[in-house]
């Protein structure tokens, strides 16, 4: 079991953890439906109510905290662990939204892109473009589950497009050292796959088959593995969470496994970077509500957009 600090606990399913500049975390509550600050001694605060599913989060170019909101999930609490399942009654879509964080006031940017209903957006990262790229995971209804895409778009809520389709569950989402390759982790199939970007929100699709933009399969699990979001290592290396083995998958620029991290919770979701010198990793263990705080081996990446 990899060593933690407990940096706060009885959070609400946390998720899409951000590392501050004033040494405090940024993350989103699921349940709770709140973006949430972690002060550096563990004190909670609650910064926006937002409604829905709030899950992936980043600061974006202009210094708002842009979020993927899934538009929400029905929660069960099974022996103490708190483990999301099925839309609500009330769900009617998703939305990226963006957070003004020194008044809490949430706008709503995108729920349909060129009349393609948002269904669960997941995870986003932004480029040194100041565009965003996003997963959107759709949901399961039943015994229907939609398929998955990556879109990108603007911060001003006027440009938005599909780039990806079709994808099973895409989850993560990241851009490598010298932001030339986006990565993307399926859920349902536990395996990245590797796009090669031309241009701000452009892959590469010479080598593909229309319409299955695969991409490359840089990783695939060896076991049944639900792989949830990541960031990335400033030597490029893919960290992602694992469901339900509960922890940190290390993969390789190469796509070879490096380690794995394990930690006490099977939902073990999110990771980033903080600190200094950004060895410092914040991970979320979802359905036992706790922030960890980790030592980590090697440094994170610098994102484009720091808070």
């Amino acid at each position: 079991m990899t060593q933690y600090q407990v940096l706060a606990s009885d959070l609400e399913f946390p998720e899409g953890p951000i590392a501050m500049s004033d040494g405090s975390v940024l993350l989103v509550e699921m349940q709770r439906q709140t973006l949430t600050r972690v002060s550096p001694d563990g004190q909670v605060t609650v910064v926006a109510q937002l409604g829905g599913g709030p899950n992936g989060a980043a600061i974006g170019p202009d210094g708002r905290c842009y979020v993927c909101n899934n538009g929400g999930f029905t929660f069960a609490r099974i022996e103490n662990r708190l483990i999301p399942g099925l839309p609500p009654p009330d769900y009617a879509g998703g939305w990226i939204e963006a957070v003004d964080l020194d008044t809490g006031e949430s706008e709503i940017l995108y729920r349909d892109c060129q009349g393609i209903p948002l269904r669960g957006p997941n995870d986003l990262i932004f480029d040194q473009h100041g565009g965003m790229w996003f997963t959107d995971s759709g949901k399961m209804v039943g015994r229907q589950r939609d398929r998955g895409a990556v879109f990108y778009a603007s911060t001003d809520g006027k440009r938005i497009r599909q780039v990806i389709y079709p994808l099973e569950g895409p989850n993560g989402i990241g851009l490598s050292p010298d932001q030339r390759v986006l990565y993307v982790s399926e859920s349902w199939t536990g395996r990245i796959w590797a796009y090669d970007i031309i241009a701000p929100g452009q892959i590469d699709r010479r080598g593909g088959f229309m319409p299955w933009d695969r991409g490359r399969l840089h990783f695939a699990s060896n076991m049944y593995s639900m792989f949830d979001s990541m960031a990335i290592e400033a030597n490029g290396n893919i960290c992602l969470g694992d469901i339900p083995h509960g922890g940190i998958t290390v993969v390789s620029p190469q796509g070879q496994l490096i380690e794995r991290h394990a930690m006490p919770d099977d939902f073990t979701t999110n990771i980033c970077f903080g600190g200094s010198d950004l060895q410092i990793a914040f991970i979320t263990l979802s359905s036992t509500g706790v922030l960890a705080k980790v030592a980590w081996p090697r440094a994170g990446l610098r994102l484009n957009t720091m808070g």
